[in-house]
């Protein structure tokens, strides 16, 4: 019987244009999901942009590395923004960066699977 997935950690960001804010940083074996709610995105001339990280290590010892990074522009039919599972042994950070447009406020949660 395995475990239901759970909320590991969860919060709401609002973007400063540019800044890279490290949503959470999981240093414990797990199998860990990011969820980002992309809802208050919006289109126009100059559309909102939103870019979503994960970092990993090979070795707990070593530098971090993208894993995973998916681009977000504009208001989007599908809101709910879902990263593929990422077994962990030892190192996770989940970032988001909004580069254009009005900084707005996200919704995330890390679930553990």
């Amino acid at each position: 019987m395995t475990a239901a997935p759970a909320v590991n950690t969860s919060g709401s960001q609002t973007a400063t244009i540019s800044t890279e804010h490290s949503l959470a940083t999981i240093t414990s074996a797990k199998t860990l999901q990011l969820v980002v709610d992309a809802a208050n995105l919006v289109g126009g001339s100059t559309p909102d942009i939103l870019e979503l990280t994960i970092y990993t290590k090979a070795r707990s010892s070593d530098t971090k590395r993208i894993l995973f990074q998916q681009h977000y522009m504009g208001a989007q039919s599908v809101v709910e923004s879902l990263s593929p599972p990422h077994a962990s042994p030892h190192y996770f950070e989940a970032t988001l960066k909004q580069t254009q447009g009005t900084g707005r406020a996200f919704p995330w949660a890390i679930n553990e699977l």
